[in-house]
């Protein structure tokens, strides 16, 4: 039995959030099972002032409109075919989110193979934002979702010590002026689930 955080658990600052969520549990319960991973890499967002987030400027859209709430809810959009989670963070309209960039899996590690298709090794269901979705079952229709209650929550886990997590630049944003330089990327380090070394 998996129990979510508190609410009050996404109310702190967005670069606090994202290292406190490193060795939580990431847990979502579908009718085929219930498939859970350790937190073990995230990426901070801070818009409007983050050229490389989706509310840059305070561009307010159907899609970015969650982000304009309370933390802790979940944003999801789909980006090259894949599905990528976040979770909102900041205060009502400050939209920021924490992007879940991989996993270390926990249970339903059979279920994550089913999902993941041609997948041989365990270290490659999870290690990526569009892979740990595919291996949870979490989907785009997961948008604005509480992420402290059922199906799809956050569960207390493992404190990983400040010693332990690392931080540089964020994967993949290449055109986002000095923003790409941010080292707003924060990982456990030695974990073999880290998406980029």
């Amino acid at each position: 039995m998996f129990v979510p955080v508190q609410a009050s658990f996404f109310q702190q600052k967005t670069l606090d959030l994202s290292r406190k969520l490193l060795g939580k549990l990431l847990v979502k319960e579908t009718e085929k099972g219930v498939a859970t991973g350790w937190i073990v890499e995230t990426e901070a967002y801070i818009g409007p002032g983050d050229q490389a987030a989706h509310s840059f400027n305070n561009r307010r859209t159907k899609r970015t409109e969650v982000m304009f709430g309370p933390s802790g809810y979940v944003y999801t959009y789909v980006m090259h075919t894949h599905c990528l989670v976040n979770i909102v963070s900041g205060e009502v309209e400050h939209p920021e989110a924490v992007l879940i960039r991989a996993l270390e899996p926990h249970t339903g590690i059979e279920l994550m193979y089913k999902r993941r298709g041609k997948v041989k090794k365990e270290y490659d269901l999870t290690n990526g934002p569009g892979k740990l979705t595919k291996a949870l079952g979490i989907v785009k229709e997961d948008y604005g979702r509480p992420f402290f209650k059922p199906p799809l929550f956050i569960a207390e886990g493992k404190e990983i010590p400040i010693e332990q997590i690392s931080a540089g630049p964020r994967v993949g944003i290449d055109n986002s002026g000095e923003a790409k330089h941010y080292p707003w990327r924060f990982y456990i380090n030695g974990n073999r689930y880290v998406s980029k070394k």
